[in-house]
């Protein structure tokens, strides 16, 4: 007789709007799925027990979408959807939607905190980084409240972060209070955390930043900067690092390059390594610790979006940062029956809720990190969706 396991899985409440689609898109492909009849809130140290035991239940084409959140000890927002369409319909979809929707208007601003306050907590952080300390990198982020005088669409918003292609799309409906307005998390990202098809997966950390800009030689030459840079290359060895000794003790083989790439979207240069493994069990009862949502569980939160240690940098982050991450620098993807799946990390992205929309960006923090120049990374990195809600220039104060 088979161990007796907790049952993870709730029947979802029945909605018959918008707020039940989840959508996934890029240029390799998508889905958008429809409707709810299921869900999973479990943090991630049991999610690989649940999501299995979920498919236990289920039929052979079933999938699990939704998303993780920064905070391991958090619950997990994964919802089980009555239907799943192909990446056409999603983007016809997305289109449609974005159509009817209405550009916001009368923007305002509110850094979360200041720029200069931001600089102060790096400063503070990187007291905590000297040698002999417990902490070796963490990841702090800031936010940018943008408020407009006319409700925000997600799918406006998406429909407005297409053309680059070196990025996953999403808009995901988060869990909000029976009273509160629908809320979701849209965005853009560029990070692979976690991919499996059958007994092969793969993770593409990204760690280390330099902003593009418009001239190209300028562009070229910060390129370059970006791959002599020993701070970055030191913060890079710690992610990829840290992704190899959790995957190892799980494959038969894996690779790692022994230098990153560039990894190039439309505002930003990264520092990126693919690492690619063969699983050594990668059968159904291997579920509950090998599935794609497993293994994302696993691995997040990196220390490309958190630090090393891991719990040391996410107690850093808790006492420095004024504003909680929620879902920001979480995971964002799907999962099937077989154990197969995409999950991306949670980046370039804004919590959306009526009127206003919350942005995030953060930076990488090492020993030899210099406040400022951390800050104006986080500001480069605030543009991909400062652009898309189409805020004014005029809005954007260097002082942010």
């Amino acid at each position: 007789m088979g161990m007796m396991r907790e049952d993870f899985t709730r029947p979802a409440q029945q909605t018959d709007d918008g707020r039940t689609r989840m959508l996934l898109l890029s240029h390799a492909g998508g889905l958008l799925s429809e409707g709810v009849q299921a869900q999973l809130a479990v943090p991630a140290a049991q999610l690989g027990d649940a999501v299995a035991q979920h498919f236990d239940r289920a039929a052979p084409d079933a999938q699990l979408v939704g998303a993780l959140p920064f905070d391991r000890n958090a619950p997990a927002h994964l919802l089980a959807p009555r239907r799943v369409c192909d990446a056409d319909t999603a983007a016809a979809w997305l289109h449609g939607m974005a159509q009817q929707a209405e550009a916001p208007q009368d923007w305002s601003l509110q850094a979360e905190p200041t720029r200069a306050g931001y600089a102060a907590a790096v400063a503070e952080a990187v007291q905590r980084l000297q040698p002999g300390g417990a902490l070796h990198k963490v990841v702090l982020a800031r936010t940018l409240r943008a408020c407009s005088a006319t409700p925000i669409s997600p799918w406006w918003l998406a429909r407005r972060l297409a053309g680059d292609p070196g990025v996953l799309r999403y808009v995901l409906p988060l869990p909000v209070q029976a009273d509160a307005a629908p809320a979701w998390l849209v965005g853009a990202t560029p990070e692979l955390l976690l991919s499996r098809r059958g007994a092969t997966i793969v993770s593409e950390p990204l760690a280390g930043s330099a902003a593009r800009g418009p001239d190209l030689a300028a562009s070229e030459a910060r390129a370059q900067a970006l791959r002599d840079s020993a701070k970055d290359q030191g913060e890079h060895r710690y992610v990829v690092q840290a992704i190899a000794d959790l995957l190892a003790p799980l494959c038969r083989q894996l690779r790692v390059p022994a230098t990153p790439a560039l990894h190039a979207t439309a505002s930003m240069w990264h520092l990126g390594t693919r690492i690619e493994g063969e699983l050594k069990d990668a059968s159904p009862a291997g579920l509950p610790q090998a599935s794609a949502a497993a293994l994302a569980a696993l691995l997040h939160p990196t220390p490309a979006v958190c630090g090393t240690p891991r719990a040391t940098a996410a107690q850093a982050i808790a006492e420095l940062e004024p504003v909680p991450r929620g879902f920001y620098a979480g995971a964002v993807g799907w999962c099937d029956a077989a154990g197969n799946g995409d999950w991306h990390v949670a980046l370039r992205c804004a919590h959306v809720q009526g009127h206003e929309a919350r942005l995030f960006a953060g930076a990488g923090i090492v020993a030899d990190s210099r406040p400022e120049a951390e800050a104006a990374e986080t500001r480069a990195k605030f543009n991909a969706m400062l652009y898309a809600l189409g805020i004014p220039p005029a809005l954007l104060f260097d002082d942010r």
